[in-house]
């Protein structure tokens, strides 16, 4: 009797020694085949990103785009907008086709309810699994009925140390007339009238009109401190040293720094924005499964590690995250802490209403002509003077002080 039981357990054991590896041969079979079925097929899905914001195979990085060609035979036409604006004026009008958008959280919510997106399988979607629980169903998709987490940031100020002497811990560094005409600002009107509620006390989510007025004022006050509106110019701006303050998003500071260690990054004790990205499938697309396999190639644990690690932004995916390098994981900017993230406040979808005004207020705004301050701007430019003499005298004295 044990010999037959010591037979049947031994043949149990080699039953399942072969059983094993074919298990998982059957299983990355599987995964693989999610990818073939349109090989051959000639079709091109058009994916719409913001600018810097995907691995390109730049600095021996992964070639994200040519990867998935690779990997599916599908092809991917590729553009760039600057804001979340420039994206849905483009759809609002008609006139281009995309497959898979990237807007950020309360840009999502915004084109869920103007009906502008189309739920997702998540059969071609099996990744998703991958992603934190802290970053599934968000208050802008409660129910991941339309997008899937790309990357997550914050907002700050970048600065240049060589330029700035002193500590950089508030919105009011913005606004500081000694820094004529080397502050950049926004060039897009929910971040720039995010910083200047902020600044005033205010949630960057007001509806209010009189608040959202008194931030208004406050960035007419403003524009004749600024050298420039930007979205993306900000990198060679800041990079090549034309600017000494640009507000923007963490992970491209990362990457200005990298290029340039003279540029630090702070998140203003008033709080900041922390912002979400997300893959969605706009109503009209022409290759909807295709677009699915696409957000679920972003999805990957190599492609999404690649592409947090080329642009810098944090991950919500995570094995790519565990993968990272511990580097960049203690990296502060790219991950802050809990104390800072508490600070922090989502952008969330406003009422029609209030999203006109604010588009009203920040024309008015481009519009104001500041040489109509005649007595503003000369006297800003003395202050500047004397503070950039009264700089020099100090760094001389200090330099002499110290060759004693």
């Amino acid at each position: 009797m044990k010999r037959l039981l010591a037979f049947a357990a031994a043949l149990l054991m080699v039953s399942l020694v072969c059983v094993t590896p074919l298990a998982a041969e059957d299983k990355q079979i599987g995964e693989d085949a999610i990818y073939d079925r349109f090989q051959d097929k000639d079709i091109t899905i058009n994916v719409y990103n913001w600018g810097e914001y995907i691995s390109d195979g730049a600095d021996d990085s992964m070639d994200v785009n040519a990867e998935f060609t690779k990997r599916t035979g599908i092809k991917v036409q590729y553009s760039t907008f600057a804001s979340n604006e420039e994206l849905y004026a483009k759809l609002k009008s008609g006139g281009s086709s995309y497959d898979v958008i990237i807007p950020s959280d309360y840009m999502v919510s915004r084109m869920i309810k103007e009906d502008m997106l189309q739920p997702l399988d998540y059969n071609n979607i099996p990744n998703f699994s991958k992603i934190m629980e802290r970053f599934k169903k968000p208050s802008y998709d409660p129910e991941n009925r339309y997008s899937v987490p790309y990357m997550w940031g914050t907002v700050g100020i970048i600065y240049n140390t060589t330029m700035v002497d002193e500590t950089v811990n508030s919105w009011d560094i913005l606004w500081d007339a000694r820094y004529l005409g080397q502050i950049l600002m926004f060039s897009n009107s929910r971040d720039a009238f995010g910083i200047s509620l902020l600044r005033l006390g205010y949630s960057l989510n007001t509806e209010d009109p009189e608040q959202l007025r008194e931030a208004c004022e406050e960035l007419k006050k403003q524009k004749p401190l600024v050298q420039a509106y930007v979205m993306d110019e900000v990198f060679d701006k800041m990079q090549g040293g034309e600017a000494a303050l640009a507000p923007y998003y963490a992970g491209d500071a990362i990457t200005m720094i990298k290029t340039n260690p003279d540029l630090a990054f702070a998140v203003p004790e008033e709080g900041t924005n922390c912002f979400g990205d997300a893959m969605c499938i706009p109503k009209g697309a022409q290759n909807k499964e295709a677009a699915e396999l696409y957000i679920n190639f972003m999805c990957e644990t190599d492609v999404a590690a690649a592409n947090s690690e080329y642009i810098g932004y944090s991950t919500p995916q995570q094995e790519a995250y565990d993968s990272l390098d511990d580097e960049l994981k203690n990296n502060p900017i790219a991950y802050p802490s809990e104390e800072v993230l508490q600070k922090t406040e989502r952008f969330v979808n406003l009422s029609e209403e209030t999203n006109a005004k604010i588009d009203s207020m920040w024309t008015e705004i481009l519009s104001t002509n500041t040489s109509s301050n005649r007595w503003f701007i000369p006297v800003l430019v003395a202050a500047a003077i004397i503070f950039s003499i009264g700089l020099n005298v100090y760094r001389r004295i200090k330099k002499n002080r110290q060759s004693i």
